[in-house]
């Protein structure tokens, strides 16, 4: 169905950059990648990780080891919060200068990975501040090489070329996208992740699925993001409920990793709109507000909003989880409150107003949204106009359910 709402004639850039080790035991290929890093002179590296994560999953003792077989120093920096903001960046890349790290590897989710991609343009552009790379006054053309080591099945960052930090002082939530930091290795291991608890499996997850919905109806959408998206999106249909009733299901791990690879494949090429485009005031607002859930929220509203342009794209991709959705255009509304009935019986089960937002927020998210820097970017390729109206309507009717 998808088909018909393809332009024929538009050239579109189809990416596919970083090579992955995919798999149960990839975390084991560690040794290769650093073997290659040594060759390329490599002798020291920072490690950015969260405060537990990547030794709780077991990662660090596999890639601690490699690191002393390979004869290759290195620095710990592990304090990225969830939503890591310009300061903590700064702080690692100076830590990574001080030590003499010419490489950057992450260990983590979105937040660690994103991180460190950022510590890479940093290490490669003397006297960059991060506020200087997100507040768009310097463009990055280097950045050292970044080792990416997942551990959520949601974000997508190990195989594209996309990182998002917060500056604090303005609550701004940037995202930029250089070719200079896709990664130069990417690991994913399913058997890493089997320790995510149930609120995270899903948040990342539905993360997955929303970079596949915007990736999927965007002004640039291809259909090589058109048909990754619908695969991301089957596979987190099929295998969630299962992972949600047995998190130690290492198949089911694997194929919503697979999924989540496929959402960022997906969305480095179709890009995002609406959804990460109105979730990043709601986090850069309150930044205890987990990024996949915020997508969760919101996500109804914006299906009801897109429909009108995208209703037999969104009836095809959404097929696998909600298999009588109209492809209408006028039934928005309807399908509004079929992919909320979807969203609550995987997990989220939360309005805006239930995480502490108020009709009162909601001309200063719609502010945020139309200020900061790189948003504007997200909100000019979304299928339907981007107007003030559109987006205070969306915030608005996330407040509470369509079905009530």
């Amino acid at each position: 169905m998808w088909e018909k709402d393809i332009d024929i004639y538009q050239v579109q850039e189809l990416r596919v950059k970083p090579n992955v080790y995919f798999g149960v035991g990839a975390i084991n290929k560690i040794s290769d990648a650093l073997k290659d890093l040594k060759t390329k002179g490599v002798e020291k590296i920072i490690v950015i990780s969260g405060r537990g994560a990547y030794k709780s999953t077991g990662a660090w003792d596999v890639v601690e080891k490699a690191l002393i077989e390979n004869g290759i120093g290195y620095t710990n920096y592990a304090k990225v919060t969830p939503n890591p903001t310009a300061d903590q960046v700064d702080e690692a890349a100076q830590q990574a200068k001080d030590f003499g790290a010419t490489a950057v590897m992450g260990i983590g989710g979105g937040s660690p990975i994103d991180t460190a991609k950022s510590v890479a343009i940093l290490l490669a552009n003397e006297g960059v501040t991060c506020r200087d790379v997100y507040e768009f006054k310097f463009i990055p053309e280097k950045a050292v090489p970044i080792v990416a080591i997942n551990l959520t099945h949601g974000t997508g960052t190990e195989v594209d070329r996309f990182a998002v930090v917060t500056i604090p002082e303005t609550q701004y939530k940037p995202a930029i996208a250089y070719d200079c930091i896709y990664p130069s290795y990417a690991i994913d291991d399913p058997g890493l992740m089997t320790k995510l608890s149930k609120e995270q499996t899903v948040y990342v997850s539905i993360d997955a699925v929303n970079h596949s919905i915007e990736a999927a109806t965007s002004k640039v959408a291809s259909p090589y993001s058109i048909s990754t998206a619908k695969e991301c999106i089957r596979l987190v249909a099929k295998y969630l409920p299962i992972i949600n009733k047995n998190p130690d299901d290492l198949e089911a791990r694997y194929y919503l990793l697979y999924a989540s690879l496929l959402g960022g494949v997906s969305f480095d090429n179709g890009l995002l709109h609406f959804t990460h485009a109105l979730e990043h005031p709601l986090s850069g607002m309150k930044p205890q507000l987990t990024h996949g859930l915020g997508l969760g929220i919101i996500l109804p509203a914006v299906v009801k909003y897109i429909y009108p342009a995208k209703a037999k794209t969104l009836a095809d991709i959404l097929g696998p989880a909600i298999p009588d959705l109209s492809s209408d255009p006028s039934g928005g509304e309807e399908a509004a409150k079929k992919v909320e009935k979807w969203l609550v019986d995987m997990g989220v089960t939360t309005k805006l107003k239930d995480e502490g937002f108020t009709e009162e927020d909601v001309d200063k998210l719609v502010n945020l949204a139309f200020t900061t820097p790189s948003l504007d970017g997200l909100l000019s390729i979304a299928p339907v106009e981007a107007t003030k109206e559109v987006v205070r309507a969306i915030y608005t009717e996330s407040l509470t359910s369509y079905n009530k």
